[in-house]
């Protein structure tokens, strides 16, 4: 099946109050443990690449990108194709480029280390950029956490704030910082609820919830019921990839054939989407089960 548009998925999950999971590539065989686990839950997802990813695989975008849409248009369900955390300015101009040719849906323009103002005035020229190519732009106000610079722990977006930068720029969707953390190993963040719903009562785009990894089930529920409408999932996909392979080299130090520590590794990511995406979107689930 063709991956449908972002902007379908996320507007689909805007009308049933759900939201579209999220998650990260490196390399192959995460984005094939991707849609095998969403494929057993019969969800629509995004496969993203971030320019982290991009930087890993040397630089170029085309190949990871390529092989993402090749298993998206393969798939038994619809999976988008999402740019993460782009910030250098030719990696925007690359992705806006390679648009639809390359299956790519949307992009997130991440200027957030900027200040306010320059923050403005790149996404904007970027959205334009982006919704000629017919791309659902994505930005970041009030720095989520986990990273440095700008990425400080504890830092909250203000909705008025929020509502301004989305009329000033054009966006589609707005990543907001409501208390959740990239790069957590443990699952005990502790998301502010009211501010999501103070936040999407102003805010007239989606929000989504970035560091995703960090945060307990019921928490994801309630942030869904509370206005998220896009969540990402990466660090946790990247544990259970390496706890895998790790488990099996334990076991077995003569081991030499990749194939043999990386397919388990792989169903242990299909495993993990397959749970987030029924973690998620139960009203997806709940419908299916009714037909």
């Amino acid at each position: 099946m063709t991956g449908a548009p972002v902007g379908d998925l996320v507007a689909a999950a805007v009308e049933r109050r759900t939201a579209v999971p999220s998650f990260n590539v490196i390399g192959l065989e995460h984005a094939e443990g991707i849609v095998l686990g969403a494929s057993r839950a019969g969800i629509p997802v995004l496969l993203q690449i971030s320019e982290n990813a991009i930087r890993f695989h040397g630089g170029g975008m085309r190949p990871l990108i390529a092989a993402c849409r090749e298993l998206a248009e393969a798939a038994p369900v619809d999976i988008g194709i999402h740019l993460d955390h782009i910030e250098d300015p030719v990696l925007i101009d690359e992705g806006i480029a390679l648009g639809s040719a390359f299956g790519i849906g949307s992009i997130m323009v991440d200027a957030s280390t900027l200040d306010y103002a320059d923050n403005v005035r790149t996404t904007a020229d970027a959205v334009g950029r982006a919704h000629a190519a017919g791309l659902w732009v994505e930005a970041e106000l009030g720095a989520i956490g986990g990273k440095d610079g700008a990425h400080a722990p504890g830092v909250r977006t203000d909705p008025a704030e929020a509502a301004s930068f989305v009329a000033a720029t054009g966006v589609d969707g707005l990543a907001v910082a409501v208390g959740s953390s990239h790069a957590m190993a443990t699952r005990d963040a502790s998301l502010d609820l009211e501010l999501i719903a103070a936040l999407a009562a102003a805010v007239p785009v989606p929000l989504v919830l970035h560091g995703s990894s960090g945060v307990p089930d019921d928490v994801i529920r309630e942030a869904v019921a509370a206005g998220i409408r896009k969540i990402n999932v990466g660090t946790a996909l990247n544990i259970a990839y390496t706890g895998s392979v790790r488990s099996f080299l334990d076991a077995d130090d003569r081991a030499t054939d990749p194939r043999k520590y990386v397919a388990p590794a792989r169903d242990a990511v299909a495993d993990l989407v397959q749970r987030f995406c029924e973690v998620i979107s139960p009203a997806l689930l709940s419908r299916k089960a009714s037909r």
